[in-house]
C-alpha cells in the first residue's frame, strides 16, 4: 500500500550530533515532523522513520508486531551511530517505550533521551481481555488526535488493530522490566491532561530508571500529542537545550534533505 501523504519518513544530513525520533502507536512521522525540522534547521543530523505497518491502513498493522517496530528504530539508531559522534533518541507515546528500550540496550552509545508522554502500560479491563478479544474483534475505535489546539490534527489510523495492540502490551511490559538499565540523562515532558496515556505512566518510568540526570517538565496546555499542540515550541526548545548541554559542540551545518525509503523524496 502507498504511504499516506504526510506520513513519509524524514531524514536530514547535518552535523556530527544525530537525533533519532520515534513516533507513536497507530501514528506516523507527521506527529513529529515539526520537531524533526526544528532540529534539522539547527544543524543536527535527524532520522524520523516510519514504523512498519504504520502510515498506510490499519489492516497492514495487524500483520506487524513490536519486534518489527523495534527493529526499524534499532536499524536507524545504528546508522546514526555510524555517521555521528553523539546520538540522542526522542520518542512520543509508544515511541517513548521504544526510546527507553534503545537506551537500555545500547547504553553509552546513546548520549541522552527525551520522552514526551511516554507509554508504560495498557490500562483498563480491556487490556486483560486483549489476548482473547483480538481473535474475535479485529479493531476498535482509534486513539489519534488527542490535541487541545484547535485546527491541529494527527495523521494516524481511525481504528486500533487489536493484534498489534496485544503486541504493544507485550512490549510495554518488557520495557518496564528493563527500566533499571536506563542510565542516560533524561528529559521527560508530559501532559497532566492526557486522554491516552495517564500521568501515572511517567511517574512509573521516573521511579524505575537508574538515571541521575533527570529533568521533568509539565505540559499544562497540551493533551497527548503535545508535539502538535500548544506546548510544541517548548518541547522543541527544551530538547534542543538538553542536547546543547550534553553536546556543546552542536553547530549549524547542513541543509534539509528529507528522504524516504525506495528513493522517493518527501515534500517540503
Amino acid at each position: 500500500m502507498p504511504v499516506l501523504p504526510g506520513a513519509e519518513p524524514y531524514r536530514h544530513e547535518g552535523g556530527e550530533v544525530g537525533v533519532l525520533l520515534c513516533h507513536g502507536f497507530t501514528g506516523s512521522p507527521q506527529s513529529l515532523r515539526p520537531w524533526a525540522e526544528y532540529l534539522a534547521e539547527r544543524g543536527l543530523t535527524v532520522s524520523l522513520p516510519l514504523l512498519p505497518g504504520h502510515g498506510t491502513r490499519w489492516q497492514d498493522m495487524q500483520l506487524t508486531t513490536w519486534q518489527d517496530w523495534y527493529a526499524e528504530v534499532d536499524r536507524e539508531l545504528r546508522a546514526l551511530q555510524a555517521r555521528c559522534s553523539r546520538v540522542f533518541v526522542f520518542g512520543l507515546s509508544m515511541g517513548g517505550a521504544l526510546t527507553l528500550r534503545l537506551a537500555a540496550k545500547h547504553g553509552d552509545a546513546v548520549q541522552g533521551i527525551v520522552l514526551v508522554n511516554p507509554a508504560n502500560k495498557v490500562h483498563g479491563i480491556a487490556a486483560h481481555a486483549l489476548p482473547v478479544v483480538r481473535h474475535l474483534i479485529p479493531s476498535r475505535p482509534g486513539i489519534t488526535s488527542d490535541i487541545a489546539k484547535e485546527g491541529s490534527t494527527e495523521l494516524g489510523y481511525d481504528r486500533v488493530p487489536l493484534h498489534a495492540a496485544h503486541s504493544m502490551r507485550q512490549l510495554l511490559r518488557m520495557v518496564d522490566g528493563e527500566l533499571p538499565q536506563v542510565t542516560q540523562p533524561v528529559l521527560l515532558l508530559h501532559s497532566p491532561h492526557d486522554h491516552v496515556v495517564p500521568p501515572a505512566d511517567s511517574a512509573r518510568i521516573l521511579s524505575r530508571i537508574s538515571s541521575v540526570d533527570v529533568r521533568e517538565v509539565l505540559l499544562e496546555q497540551s493533551y497527548h500529542v503535545a508535539t502538535l499542540d500548544h506546548d510544541a515550541e517548548r518541547i522543541f526548545e527544551e530538547s534542543h537545550a538538553f542536547i546543547g548541554r550534553l553536546a556543546p559542540t552542536v553547530g549549524n551545518t547542513g541543509s534539509p534533505m528529507p528522504e524516504a525509503r525506495g528513493g522517493s523524496t518527501t515534500g517540503g
